[in-house]
């Protein structure tokens, strides 16, 4: 009997471990990821810090940037002992990122700018949901409107009228992005567009950056069915689904003019995956039961035959 026992409960831890790790998959699934890296900028120049006040103070200005992306999106700092060792720097998280995933991925960058850029006297290292950016007092600027990366999707949509529904979206984003302050994300007819200005920069700049940007999304990426254009003080992002724009974490958090049809293959899929995953683990639990039952029968009938 005791061995039965075990054997017994054996099976259901391993079925409860089953599931919890299904559970454990689907989450970690279903969660997006804004860690991913899309580009780095360090000047070329290092600093040079016998003294070790710009360690010092970059150290400071990490640490108060970290510690303020609990609890906004944009922040701006000033950190330095003198005119010489003083360094401005910023973070932005996208505009539909929580305060917990906004601290998340700001929480990486000084570690990846580190690594990637080195004691460079000015660097920006752009992460997917958010990015950093510092420069020592001196360092020149440059214009809000330069591009400083580019991607565009390898798929090519011409001649599906596709191009006629992304300007359209992209007009709807451009105005968006000025009534949300800087911030907007909409679908029109299965486009998803995205943009987002420097959280600094007032509604009239912002809206040029932006139409800036669109515009060299257009020259640059063609027909390209997705594209993602950066300039230095606002970023555009687009993306085609000829199914439809699919509902789920990464979905534009605003939705204005005719939106495609919606689809639903990522709840479908998770659907799925608990359906078997139930299954399965019922399945497992019946041989369970079953293999338990017929060795205590056997147990049973033993013990009869011996007296």
């Amino acid at each position: 009997m005791g061995l039965s026992l075990k054997l017994s409960s054996l099976c259901i831890i391993i079925i409860l471990s089953m599931a919890l790790f299904s559970d454990l998959k689907l989450a970690d699934s279903a969660s997006p990821d804004y860690t991913n890296l899309i580009y780095k900028g360090c000047a070329r120049q290092q600093f040079s810090d016998p003294s070790g006040l710009y360690s010092q103070a970059l150290s400071a200005m990490y640490g108060s940037l970290v510690t303020q992306s609990t609890k906004t999106k944009f922040y701006k700092t000033t950190t330095g002992t003198t005119s010489q060792t003083t360094i401005t720097g910023l973070f932005q998280c996208r505009g539909d990122l929580s305060n917990n995933d906004c601290y998340s991925c700001v929480s990486r960058l000084p570690v990846l700018s580190g690594k990637l850029c080195g004691k460079t006297i000015a660097a920006r290292v752009q992460l997917s949901g958010c990015y950093l950016l510092y420069e020592i007092a001196g360092f020149a600027q440059i214009s809000g409107m330069e591009m400083l990366f580019k991607t565009c999707g390898k798929n090519n949509v011409a001649g599906t009228g596709f191009e006629e529904r992304r300007d359209t979206a992209f007009g709807v984003m451009q105005n968006g992005v000025v009534s949300g302050h800087g911030f907007y994300a909409t679908t029109y007819e299965s486009v998803y567009v995205l943009g987002q200005c420097e959280g600094d920069v007032g509604d009239s700049d912002c809206s040029g950056c932006i139409k800036n940007a669109l515009e060299k999304a257009q020259v640059e990426c063609g027909s390209s069915s997705s594209g993602q254009i950066y300039l230095h003080k606002c970023f555009i992002g687009y993306k085609y689904y000829p199914n439809g724009v699919p509902r789920g974490p990464s979905s534009p958090s605003s939705s204005s003019g005719s939106s495609g049809s919606s689809s639903s293959s990522g709840t479908t899929g998770k659907t799925v995956a608990i359906i078997v995953g139930g299954t399965a683990g019922l399945g497992f639990l019946i041989i369970c039961l079953l293999f338990v039952k017929n060795l205590m029968k056997k147990k049973y009938d033993g013990t009869f035959s011996l007296l």
